[in-house]
Order: structure tokens, then sequence, then C-alpha cells
């Protein structure tokens, strides 16, 4: 009786195949099962704090580009030296009137005269800028972030044109502004609450920081003025939300 060796040869390709079709398996078990355990070992507070992230992913970017750019600059010389924020894109009234460096109303946005200024105004925004995000939808929250925030550094440009003032100006705090005139108008749509704010809170909230900045020195008031009204126009402009079965009608 003949062995048919072509046969066997055959047949122990198939179950090499076999096995490590078997041992690919078990490889992808194996990893599934050490990332359930290594989730299973996050705080659950820092798990739903990461998923709530997701509902809020162009508030989330604008922080984490703000964080960004101050490590940059800092890196790169002192957050605290105006000069050195000039060279970064700062707003400097001359550079503007006579250089018509423009694109400064922009990226002033996301400078900072230090880590306390820096944190601040993050800590703000991630609050207001979530619920907001939330409210309107991505694309017309970024809309009023941005637009608010150009709006009130021409308005800031303007004041100090108008004065013969020259004075660097940098931060968030005209687009934060921005959020918390959008965020009172959205909240006043919706009877007076959003999510944990209403109307009052806001509005003391709102009153309380404007007069701080007032009666403070080396605060730009005229951005935070502007980005406010601007803020505000704008969510009157583009929101039409309407309560349905679970909520607001997003966007």
């Amino acid at each position: 009786m003949g062995i048919n060796q072509e046969g066997i040869k055959k047949n122990e390709g198939r179950s090499i195949k076999r096995v490590k079709k078997a041992n690919l398996y078990l490889a992808k078990v194996e990893n599934k099962m050490q990332k359930q355990k290594i989730v299973q070992k996050i705080d659950p507070d820092i798990l739903q704090f990461l998923k709530g992230r997701k509902e809020v992913p162009v508030n989330t970017m604008i922080i984490l580009i703000n964080i960004v750019v101050f490590f940059l600059t800092e890196l790169t010389g002192s957050s605290l030296d105006g000069k050195h924020l000039v060279q970064w894109g700062a707003a400097y009234t001359p550079l503007i009137q006579e250089g018509h460096e423009y694109y400064r109303f922009f990226t002033c946005m996301f400078l900072h005269f230090g880590l306390t200024h820096l944190g601040n105004n993050m800590l703000v925004l991630f609050f207001l800028g979530d619920c907001l995000e939330r409210a309107v939808g991505r694309v017309r929250y970024l809309f009023i972030y941005i637009s608010g925030g150009m709006g009130a550094s021409l308005i800031s440009y303007l004041s100090e044109v108008r004065i013969g003032e020259n004075v660097v100006s940098a931060g968030a705090s005209g687009a934060i502004f921005a959020v918390v005139g959008a965020l009172i108008y959205v909240v006043i749509r919706n009877k007076g609450r959003l999510e944990n704010f209403t109307t009052k809170k806001l509005l003391f909230l709102a009153a309380l920081t404007l007069y701080h900045g007032v009666t403070s020195t080396g605060v730009d008031n005229a951005a935070h003025f502007g980005g406010f009204l601007c803020g505000f126009i704008l969510a009157v402009l583009i929101y039409r939300g309407q309560k349905n079965g679970r909520g607001l009608k997003k966007f």
C-alpha cells in the first residue's frame, strides 16, 4: 500500500495554518482581557470625565490648543514678556494700524500672560464652554467662540485707537465673554435654566467679573464688554433651540 506524501504535506500545512489562526485568536482575546483589566482599574470618575469630553470635542480642542501654545511660548522665551508675545501674534495697535497685521485679532486669543492668566481662563471656559457647545452644537459653538473673540479684539483695538493707547493685548477672555453672552441668551430662551445654570447665576457671574475688570489694572475691559455683546448678538442670530422629549434640540 503506497503512501501519498503530497497529501500528507497538504494536511500538515492545513494543520499549521489552523494552529496559527488559533494562536492569533487567543492573542487577541488575551489582549482584550488585559485592556478590560486596565479600564477596570481606572477611577470611575475619570472614565466618566473622558466619556463626557466626547460630547464637547470643539471646546476640548480649544482648551488644548491654548495650553499647547502657552507652553510653546514658555519654551521659546517668557509668556510674561510683552515683546515675546508680540512675536507670537499678540495684538499691538501700531502693528495692526500701520502694518495691517489683522491676523492678530485671531492669534491674540490663544496667548496668555503667565500660568495664572491661562489657568483662570481655561477653568471658566471648561465649565461654560462645555454647556454652550452641548446646547448649540459643535459648528455654532466654534462660530460663536471665534467670531465673538475676534469681535472682542476688534472692539479693543478701536478703543485703543480712540484714546491713543498702545498696549500689548492677549488672552482668551474676550472669546470667553462671548461664550458667557451667548450662554445667557440660550438660558433665557430655555425658560431661565440650562443644566446647572440659571439666568440669575450667569448674570451675577458676568457682572462680578466685569466689575472686577473695571476696578483692576492691566485688564482689557473693552475686549470683555465687546466679547459679551458680540456673543449675545451672535446667539440671537443663530440659536433656534427648542425643547424636545429629552431636553434641548441640538444643531
